[in-house]
C-alpha cells in the first residue's frame, strides 16, 4: 500500500471502520489535461510547409497555428537515442542508448536497455491517474528481446504503457507491417488490396484506445504516444498520394534548397543572412582520407544534380514525390486524430506536441534505391531496372529510399543528415500546442532546447512532480528543463545553457550560442579522436554552421572542447565508438539460444523473427514437413520465410508439392513436384538444397530437390541470396505465410493457410558453417535505422 491504513480493525467487522484511500487507484486532478505526443520519423527540419518546406501538411499546420514552433530544438541525430530522451528526460548516453539498440556494445552508455532508474513518462503518469497508450514505433529494446520468448521488461508494456499497438524495431513495411498488440504478435486486420496502410491502422487504434476508456471514465485524462512509421524508409504510400506532388521536385535538390531557404527567411525561421553550405560539406572519397589513409564513407556523398543523367533525374524526382506523399498521408491521419479530439470536445484540454526524432535520412546513399534489400545482399542497383519500377515506387512491389541529395534538401539550411552532430542531424521540428493557453498561437520561438526538455515540459504543464522512486527504483536526475516559460515570453533567454552531442564518432557541444563540432565521419573507423578537427560556429547568427571561426577564436575552441569532455564524463558517454558497421555487428551480444543443426517449428505459433530463425545462407539445407493428409485436396503453405523482396517457401498446390526461392525480389526460382501427393499419416514432404558452388558475391548455387518421403519428385538448379531476406518483419511461419507473400503462386487467399490436412511439425536441417556477409549485414543493420 502506498498510503497507510487509517481505519479501525477489530475482531468483528461491526466494530471496525474501513479506509478505502490506500486501496484506491490513482486519480489525476480534476480537469487535468490529456497529452497527445506525436513523434515523426526521419522528417528533417525543412520538409514541412510550416518550417518553409515544400510538403504541405495542413493538419500539422493546425497544431502550429494553435501553438508555437521552435526553430532551435534539437535531437541526438538518431532514432533510439532520441526516443529515449523524449520519454525519460535524460541524455541518451545516460539512457544506455549511445546508438540504436541493434548496435549495443555492452557498456553502460550503450547496452540498448534503458535503466529503471531513468523512469519513463508513462510510468510517471500512469501512477498519477492518467491512462497511457502507445501506437507505432518503439525501437527501445535490444534485438534479442524482440520476440515472444524474451522478457517484456523493455517492451512498451514493461515501461508503463497500459495498451500499445505497433512495431518493436527500427522500421517495418507499411503495407505488411510487423505488428505487436500489447505483448504478442498479431496479423494485420486486412490486406493492401482491401485498403490497408499502417498509418491508418495506427490512427484507428489510437482513437479506439481513447474511446474505450472515455466510455467508462469520460473525465479521466490520458497520455498518448503516437509514433507512426512515417517518414522512415521504406517510403510506402499509394500512387494517389505520391501523384499530388507530381513535377514538384523536377528542379532538383539544390534548387529546392534555395527555394526553401528563401521561404524560411521570409517566415523568420532562420536569420535573414543565412547561406547554404555545399552539398558535400565535410568531404568525399576523392577529397578526404582518414589519419591512417582510411577511406571516406562512400555512402555519405551527395551527387550534384547537374551531374545526373536525364533518367536519373526522373527517378530521383519520383523518389522525392513518393516521400512527400508519404509525409502528407501521415499528416492526413494526424488530421483524423485531431478531428476526433475536436468533435468529442477534448481538444481544448489536450496538450499536443509534435516532433521528429532526427534529421532527414542519408541512408539512401548517393543513388537511393527501389529495393534496399539489394544493397543488403551486395547487389548493385541498376538504373534501367529501377526506372522500370518508376510507377511502382511507394507500392507493395518496392522497398524504397531517396538519395542523399533530398536529405540535404529536407534539412535546409543545414549540413549533413541523421547520424551527424551538425544541425542537419540534430535540429528538428518541434511544435507545442495547448489551445487553452492564452499566448503564442501561431508564433515562432528561437530559444535553444533539446529532446530531453520535453518530459519536464509535460510534467510542468500537467502540474506533476517527477517522483523520487518508480517501482522501488530510486530515480536519477532529469537533464531537461521545462520549455513552458517560452510560450508567454518570446524574448526570454534560453533556459538551456549547454548541450553535448555524441553519435558514432561525430561530436558536438553547444554553450550559450556557440557550438564546437567535429568533422569526424560516422562509422568510419578512423578513431584518433584526440586528433579530430573541431570547427567553431556562432549558431545564434549562423544557424547553417557555415562560417568556421575556429582560427579566429582558438581560446573559444579550447573552452568548448574541454566542456565537451566534462559533459561527456558527466553523462557516461564513453567509450566513443566510430567503428565500421562490420566491427559493430561483430560485438558479442547475449543470445536466447545458440545456433544448432536442426530447428523445429510448429503451426499456429507466432512468426519467428529472422534474427532468431534458422540461417540457410550459403549452406546446404533440408526443409521437412511431417503431415497427415487423409485424402486428396490438401493445399496451402507448409513453410515460408521472407517476402517478395527475398525469401523461400514450401507449399502444396493442385495436389503437387512446390518450392520457390525468391532471389532478392529479382527472380522467382520455382521447383514443381511431378507426382500427386500421397494420402496417409506421418508423411514427410521435403525440399533439399545441395550446394555445389558459388557465384560472387557469395551466392550459393546448387540443386533443389523435392521429395515425398524418400521418393524424389522434382529438382532444379537455384541460387540462394547471401544476405538477409528482410530488414524487419516477414519472419518464419509454418502453415501460413503472414504479411507479404514470398510468391503470388500460392493457392488460397492470404495468409494462404494449409488446409485439407494437418501439419505436425516442420524441421529444418542445416550442415556446414553458414556464410554470413558480415559487412553487408552490418551496413544493413544501420541502414534500417
Amino acid at each position: 500500500m502506498s498510503k497507510p491504513f487509517k481505519g479501525t480493525i477489530n475482531v468483528d467487522i461491526r466494530d471496525s471502520v474501513p479506509d478505502w484511500e490506500p486501496f484506491e487507484p490513482p486519480k489525476a486532478p480534476d480537469g487535468a489535461p490529456s497529452v497527445v505526443y506525436i513523434v515523426l520519423d526521419d522528417v528533417g527540419f525543412s520538409a514541412m510547409n510550416c518550417y518553409g518546406g515544400p510538403i504541405e501538411t495542413p493538419n500539422i499546420d493546425r497544431i502550429a497555428n494553435d501553438g508555437i514552433r521552435y526553430t532551435q530544438w534539437h535531437t541526438t541525430a538518431l532514432c533510439s537515442p532520441t526516443r529515449s530522451c523524449l520519454l525519460t528526460g535524460r541524455n541518451h548516453t545516460r539512457n544506455s542508448m549511445a546508438c540504436i539498440t541493434e548496435a549495443a556494445i555492452g557498456f553502460p552508455n550503450a547496452s540498448g536497455t534503458i535503466p529503471p532508474e531513468n523512469g519513463m513518462l508513462p510510468e510517471i503518469l500512469g501512477e498519477q491517474g492518467w491512462n497511457t497508450y502507445m501506437v507505432g514505433k518503439w525501437h527501445l529494446c535490444p534485438t534479442v528481446e524482440m520476440n515472444v520468448a524474451s522478457t517484456r521488461r523493455n517492451w512498451p508494456s514493461g515501461r508503463g504503457f497500459e495498451r500499445w499497438y505497433g512495431f518493436l524495431g527500427a522500421e517495418t513495411n507499411q503495407w505488411y507491417p510487423d505488428l505487436v498488440y500489447d505483448n504478442h504478435p498479431v496479423d494485420q486486420p486486412k490486406s493492401p488490396a482491401e485498403g490497408y496502410h499502417l498509418t491508418e491502422d495506427l490512427t484507428d487504434k489510437a482513437i479506439e484506445f481513447i474511446k474505450d476508456a472515455k466510455a467508462v471514465a469520460p473525465d479521466k485524462p490520458y497520455f498518448l504516444y503516437y509514433a507512426p512509421g512515417a517518414a522512415h524508409a521504406p517510403h510506402h504510400v499509394s500512387k494517389e498520394w505520391a501523384d499530388k506532388f507530381k513535377g514538384r521536385f523536377d528542379m532538383g535538390y539544390e534548387a529546392m534548397r534555395e527555394q526553401t531557404l528563401a521561404r524560411q527567411k521570409q517566415m523568420g525561421i532562420v536569420p535573414a543572412d543565412t547561406e547554404l553550405p555545399p552539398v558535400n560539406p565535410i568531404g568525399t572519397p576523392e577529397t578526404r582520407k582518414g589519419p591512417d589513409g582510411q577511406p571516406f564513407p562512400p555512402l555519405d556523398v551527395t551527387r550534384p544534380w547537374d551531374s545526373l543523367s536525364a533518367e536519373e533525374k526522373r527517378l530521383f524526382a519520383r523518389m522525392a514525390e513518393v516521400y512527400a506523399g508519404f509525409l502528407a498521408h501521415a499528416d492526413h491521419h494526424i488530421g483524423r486524430l485531431l478531428d476526433y479530439l475536436e468533435e468529442s470536445g477534448q481538444r481544448e484540454n489536450t496538450l499536443v506536441i509534435l516532433v521528429s526524432d532526427n534529421g532527414a535520412s542519408g541512408e539512401g546513399g548517393p543513388d537511393g534505391s527501389v529495393n534496399e534489400m539489394l544493397f543488403a545482399n551486395g547487389i548493385p542497383d541498376n538504373i534501367q531496372a529501377n526506372l522500370a519500377m518508376l510507377d511502382e515506387l511507394g507500392g507493395t512491389k518496392t522497398y524504397n529510399h531517396y538519395p542523399n541529395g533530398w536529405a540535404m534538401a529536407f534539412n535546409t539550411p543545414f549540413k549533413m543528415w541523421k547520424r551527424y552532430e551538425f544541425n542537419g542531424g540534430t535540429s528538428d521540428p518541434c511544435i507545442i500546442s495547448l489551445p487553452s493557453a492564452t499566448a503564442g498561437h501561431g508564433e515562432i520561438r528561437h530559444q535553444y532546447h533539446h529532446a530531453v526538455d520535453i518530459v519536464p515540459t509535460i510534467l510542468d504543464v500537467l502540474g506533476v512532480e517527477a517522483p523520487a522512486t518508480i517501482k522501488g527504483h530510486v530515480q536519477s536526475r532529469l537533464d531537461g528543463v521545462s520549455m513552458r516559460y517560452s510560450v508567454d515570453d518570446p524574448s526570454a533567454p534560453s533556459a538551456r545553457k549547454t548541450q553535448f552531442y555524441s553519435m558514432l564518432g561525430s561530436r558536438g557541444i553547444w554553450h550559450d550560442g556557440w557550438k564546437a563540432v567535429t568533422t569526424h565521419p560516422t562509422l568510419s573507423g578512423w578513431s584518433d579522436f584526440n586528433d579530430d578537427t573541431w570547427e567553431l560556429y556562432h549558431t545564434d547568427v549562423d544557424r547553417a554552421e557555415l562560417h568556421d571561426l575556429a582560427a579566429e577564436h582558438p581560446e573559444k575552441v579550447r573552452e568548448l572542447v574541454n566542456l565537451w569532455y566534462a559533459e561527456a564524463g558527466a553523462n557516461d558517454a564513453f567509450p566513443l565508438d566510430d567503428r565500421s558497421p562490420l566491427e559493430i555487428i561483430l560485438t558479442p551480444r547475449p543470445q536466447l539460444a545458440s545456433p544448432r543443426e536442426r530447428y523445429t517449428y510448429f503451426p499456429d505459433t507466432a512468426e519467428v523473427p529472422e534474427a532468431q530463425a534458422v540461417n540457410i545462407r550459403n549452406r546446404s539445407f533440408t526443409i521437412g514437413a511431417l503431415v497427415d493428409i487423409p485424402a486428396p485436396g490438401a493445399e496451402g503453405v507448409l513453410f515460408a520465410h521472407g517476402s517478395r523482396f527475398g525469401g523461400h517457401a514450401l507449399y502444396v498446390k493442385d495436389n503437387r508439392l512446390h518450392y520457390v526461392n525468391n532471389f532478392v525480389g529479382m527472380a522467382e526460382q520455382k521447383i514443381d513436384g511431378t507426382q500427386d501427393l500421397p494420402a496417409g499419416e506421418n508423411l514427410i514432404l521435403s525440399a533439399s538444397f545441395d550446394k555445389d558452388g558459388e557465384d560472387p558475391p557469395h551466392v550459393s548455387t546448387g540443386i533443389l530437390s523435392l521429395y515425398h518421403g524418400e521418393t524424389k519428385v522434382g529438382e532444379g538448379r537455384i541460387k540462394t541470396q547471401p544476405g538477409q531476406f528482410m530488414f524487419a518483419g516477414e519472419g518464419l511461419c509454418v502453415g501460413r505465410d503472414s504479411g507479404e507473400a514470398v510468391t503470388d503462386d500460392y493457392p488460397n487467399g492470404s495468409p494462404h493457410r494449409f488446409t485439407g490436412g494437418t501439419i505436425k511439425r516442420v524441421a529444418v536441417d542445416v550442415s556446414g558453417d553458414p556464410y554470413v556477409d558480415l559487412e553487408r549485414e552490418a551496413q544493413a543493420m544501420l541502414m534500417r535505422e
